[in-house]
């Protein structure tokens, strides 16, 4: 559109993609959420400082804030989102039913809890029913939501909840509602203008969560027909109707087995998975926004938006699914997405970026659209697979088996989706492939050692006066060890010993950092990152592969932490610590409470015991590994890492 950006970054963020790839970027010097992305009167200097015209909230922090709204009004600045009054009308979810309800939309039974007693709790989660859900009034992203089944856990979960919207947001208030089980989120794209013109952009499937929030978002709905569509499209436009909705925005609703919709919450705001409804509409959602609030009418009308295809989108996170989808955080080594992989990517990060763990995990999000929905799983799984991101660990290969699970080919996509089938974790790896990425990891050390090093002038390093004897190199990999021999001959091509396997394989090309083999008579090609210390990342065509190479001679063996340890999984800040030295503790009884990535986390007892040491108090910030509390008891822990409490 011919129009500059300026945008602005917090202390972490000054190396990122955005404060580069911007026209301008304006440091706001500070390092938590509430000094930077949320400091309002930070982000309106900044503007100031530049002569901005307009101010663009994106989807986080403070898109759906009506005051940082009207302080870009007040500034003189030009508000890129529906008006403030839409957005105070929608922004508390307790109000917004009751206004959607006189709108004839159907609406869960909820409550409001804000200052409520236990015993109140109590009674306001009976007049709802059990289970109930624990939700932030002024947020969204599955922050500050907990669900509870039994009544004593009320005021624990409400507490947590409310910590984690207050420092998501900017707003700890909750309430809650009945919990609807096994249902599936769909949600309805609409944009309005200032000239009272409303269009429906159809509706997207989010279904796919872990801890309420989105991984895998798609459109159409395969669950969604011609006259449901109908239905749900004239709702969700009432509820725009009904609060005069201008810009892009989503109705959002749970449905059920039986075809029937509750209306759940409006994002007043440009969604995350906004990309799927582009693809299958052709309309550019951001520039909708912008000539909107410059004030232009539509330039389209409800009958003149078809869909075309289908498309899903993908949410790469550096989280842990191995370790309850925990984030990792951890610096970038490499980051490349291959052209033919035919995919859209949005992405904030590149090679060798500090991913930290003050911010949201998202790493990219990676669309594909295709003419069939079979064939935008397949061709978004087979992009994911072919994603190089080493240094830290990311939920793709997680994304892969969901999108190649015959459940969701098959269309069964309900948000308890990953708890009813179980799609894998991480990567299995066959033993023909991690027999071939050692091989390759040996060879490319080579080849680097070839380029870098020199014993002799005229030798290059790696040449052995005994032409009988394999060069060794052991690994392990998951816990497995490795030894890989290779020895080259005259036709160029080496005899191996692959976990003692014998094998012949032939160098087709090489780099320091990607090799070309062909192993008996099987050509692969692998990029080999070399990360901290002696790990190595390698990626092949189904993933990547993590292996450490071990030294030749034995290490001194090191000390053990203290039996009964409990050790912080990510780095992060300690919000409460919930014993004293001397407690009697019961299996699954809460420690420690962490905050990571806007994220609470909680860490449990595994085991009955009493409290020996405490090590930490609230408001220190500790690293992965950290001891935080040791526990002695008649089963002892020592050294694992604890569990993750199940989320009340």
């Amino acid at each position: 559109m011919g129009i500059a950006t300026v945008a602005v970054y917090a202390d972490q963020d000054r190396d990122a993609p955005h404060a580069r790839e911007a026209d301008e970027a304006i440091a706001l010097g500070g390092r938590t959420a509430t000094d930077t992305y949320l400091a309002i009167d930070r982000i309106i200097e900044a503007a100031k400082r530049v002569d901005a015209d307009a101010v663009h909230p994106g989807y986080g922090f403070l898109a759906e804030h009506a005051g940082f709204a009207r302080a870009v009004a007040h500034a003189g600045l030009m508000w890129v989102g529906p008006s403030p009054d839409a957005i105070v009308a929608m922004g508390d979810k307790i109000q917004a039913k009751l206004l959607v309800a006189k709108a004839g939309v159907p609406t869960l039974t909820g409550h409001d809890i804000d200052g409520l007693s236990v015993d109140g709790l109590a009674r306001a989660a009976a007049t709802v029913g059990m289970p109930v859900l624990i939700k932030a009034a002024g947020g969204g992203g599955g922050r500050g939501m907990r669900i509870v089944r039994e009544t004593r856990l009320l005021q624990e979960a409400a507490a947590s909840a409310g910590r984690e919207a207050g420092a998501a947001f900017g707003n700890d208030h909750v309430f809650l509602e009945r919990y609807l089980e096994s249902p599936r989120h769909v949600e309805v794209q609409i944009l309005g203008d200032r000239h009272g013109h409303l269009v429906h952009l159809y509706e997207r499937e989010c279904s796919i969560q872990r801890r309420h929030q989105k991984i895998v978002e798609e459109a159409p709905s395969p669950a969604i027909d011609d006259a449901l569509r109908a239905r749900l499209t004239a709702a969700a436009l009432a509820v725009a109707r009904a609060i005069g909705y201008e810009s892009a925005g989503t109705v959002e609703f749970l449905l059920d087995a039986d075809g029937r919709f509750y209306f759940l919450e409006v994002n007043t705001r440009i969604q995350v998975e906004h990309p799927v409804t582009e693809a299958i509409t052709g309309v550019d959602l951001v520039r909708e926004q912008i000539l909107v609030a410059e004030g232009h009418p539509l330039g389209f009308q409800q009958d003149d938006l078809r869909l075309s295809g289908h498309a899903i989108e993908a949410r790469l996170y550096a989280e842990d699914p191995a370790n309850s989808f925990l984030p990792t955080g951890g610096r970038l080594l490499d980051w490349h997405v291959p052209d033919e992989a035919r995919v859209r990517v949005d992405s904030g990060v590149e090679a060798g970026i500090e991913i930290v763990t003050a911010f949201d995990p998202l790493m990219a999000k990676l669309v594909a659209h295709a003419s069939s929905r079979h064939e935008a799983s397949f061709r978004l799984a087979a992009a994911l697979e072919r994603v190089v991101a080493p240094g830290l660990v990311t939920n793709r290969d997680f994304l892969v088996n969901v999108l190649r699970h015959p459940a969701f080919l098959g269309g069964d996509t309900t948000t308890d989706f990953i708890e009813r089938h179980r799609p894998g974790l991480v990567r299995v790896v066959v033993d023909e492939d991690l027999r071939a990425a050692a091989l390759g990891a040996a060879l490319a050390d080579q080849t680097l050692r070839r380029h870098t090093v020199r014993a002799l002038g005229t030798i290059p390093s790696g040449w052995r006066n005994n032409p009988s004897a394999l060069q060794e190199t052991r690994y392990r990999s998951g816990g497995r060890e490795i030894t890989v021999g290779y020895l080259g001959q005259r036709d160029g091509s080496y005899r191996c010993t692959l976990d003692g396997v014998e094998a012949k394989a032939r160098l087709l090309r090489a780099t320091p950092s990607a090799v070309e083999l062909e192993i008996d008579g099987r050509r692969r090609t692998f990029r080999v990152t070399r990360g901290t210390g002696n790990d190595l990342y390698v990626q092949d065509a189904q993933g990547e592969i993590r292996l450490e190479e071990l030294p030749r001679f034995p290490e001194p063996e090191t000390a053990a932490i203290a039996a009964g340890g409990y050790s912080a999984p990510m780095p992060g800040k300690v919000i409460d610590v919930s014993v004293r030295v001397g407690d009697a503790i019961q299996k699954g009884q809460t420690l420690v409470t962490m905050e990571a990535m806007k994220m609470e986390h909680q860490l449990t007892a595994s085991t009955d015991g009493v409290v020996t040491e405490v090590r930490v108090s609230a408001g220190q910030q500790v690293d992965a590994g950290d001891v935080l509390v040791v526990i002695e008891g008649d089963a002892p822990t020592t050294g694992d890492r604890p569990e993750r409490a199940r989320r009340p």
